[in-house]
């Protein structure tokens, strides 16, 4: 009986183990390793607590299925006639207690070193919106956002999907290995979830609250995560890419990155010496933008979601007049509705190009041309914008 018993344990034990194995090298279901003394911690007490169950597990529907093969009623046997077992009793309490006091110590480490984000050589405060990530490195003055990249072709199937479809970004965020850095987490608008999967780290962004996490990455490479809080019709727009270089390398990308300037004083300098752009230049560039930032919520054919997220193609927006309030509203947002501000994410430049082609592009054809100029007066105006004309005065379009 105890050999039949232990060739069915170990078959099973076997079978779990080359399952769990299969499952971690090829279909990618266990938990990744990482690359910092972080996530191999909690990857190292993760399998701890795996192969803990799987022995439990071995066991006891090892004693389970052998009794129901070998001691069933149509074999002769009969039920044991017995009610308790002091001794058994105490046994099967201390047993598990003891395998949880043995979890508990090596976890507790681990939440405490998790939370121990002191002595950072790097600090980045992570802002969450709809759809996208800002990264501001509060020790040296640099702050920008990192929007999803990949081409709306692969989105909407007109084109073949690259190898990292939906997690590509525009800008990366850049970090030196071997050096402490501390994450900021927060949110501008709705909760989101900040979460790369091989540097240990993932983060609830929730509006109103800091939270802290950290990581010293050990190897250099690209480090690929998500969003991992359901946040809205694009939540799965929000990609997050990690750059981690060398040192030499991360010296050399912050001295190429431009300052963070106070708005005003951008604004100022913008109209002392606007920059004048053809119309092709305003058309490419606005494209190019629009895409990144407009076409998750408006669509690429400007045909939008309605009524959340209104069409472009053909509406007062894009076709009426004054153009002033249609920069107001890339600028300041709308109230009340999920169009957001733009005028902290998006220079004058930008702002103009998207504006030109939101009112040349899908046959909207008003043949208007915005200046960053144009942009800046709106931006520093302390009286608002005209407000739109009705639909009689757009010629009945929305």
């Amino acid at each position: 009986m105890l050999k039949r018993l232990s060739k069915i344990i170990g078959l099973m034990g076997a079978l779990t183990a080359s399952s769990a194995w299969a499952a971690a090298d090829y279909w990618q279901m266990n938990m990744y390793k990482g690359v910092t003394p972080l996530s191999k911690d909690m990857y190292d007490l993760h399998m701890i607590a795996i192969v803990i169950c799987a022995i439990i597990g071995v066991v006891v529907f090892g004693v389970m299925i052998y009794s129901l093969i070998h001691h069933r009623k149509s074999r002769g046997y009969t039920p044991a006639t017995f009610h308790d077992n002091t001794r058994l009793e105490i046994v099967w309490t201390i047993i598990p207690f003891l395998i949880l006091i043995g979890l508990a110590i090596p976890a507790t480490k681990v939440l405490i070193n998790l939370e121990n984000s002191d002595d950072s050589d790097v600090t980045i405060k992570i802002t969450g919106y709809q759809w996208k990530w800002q990264y501001q490195y509060l020790d040296e003055g640099i702050s920008y956002f990192s929007n999803l990249s990949t081409p709306f072709d692969e989105i909407e199937n007109k084109r073949t999907k690259e190898q990292w479809y939906l997690l590509q970004v525009d800008k990366p965020l850049v970090v030196p290995v071997h050096k402490k850095i501390r994450f900021l987490v927060t949110s501008n608008d709705v909760i989101h979830s900040w979460w790369v999967p091989e540097l240990g780290v993932k983060r609830d962004a929730i509006p109103g609250f800091m939270h802290e996490a950290w990581a010293r990455i050990e190897k250099p490479g690209t480090y690929r995560g998500q969003c991992a809080e359901l946040c809205g019709v694009n939540h799965a727009y929000m990609p997050i890419v990690v750059n981690a270089v060398t040192e030499e390398e991360y010296d050399k990308w912050v001295g190429e990155q431009e300052k963070v300037v106070d708005k005003y004083a951008t604004a100022t300098q913008q109209q002392m010496a606007p920059k004048v752009l053809s119309r092709a230049d305003l058309m490419t560039q606005g494209k190019t933008k629009y895409e990144q930032i407009c076409a998750a919520c408006h669509k690429a054919d400007g045909k939008g979601m309605p009524p959340v997220y209104p069409a472009l193609k053909g509406s007062s927006v894009a076709v009426g007049h004054p153009i002033d309030r249609h920069i107001d509203i890339i600028l300041n947002g709308v109230p009340g509705t999920a169009m957001q501000a733009f005028k902290d994410q998006l220079t004058d430049e930008e702002i103009a190009a998207i504006t030109t082609y939101e009112r040349n592009a899908w046959e909207n054809n008003t043949n208007d041309e915005v200046q960053p100029a144009d942009v800046a007066k709106v931006r520093n105006s302390e009286v608002p914008p005209p407000k739109m004309v009705n639909k009689a005065q757009a010629g009945g379009l929305r």
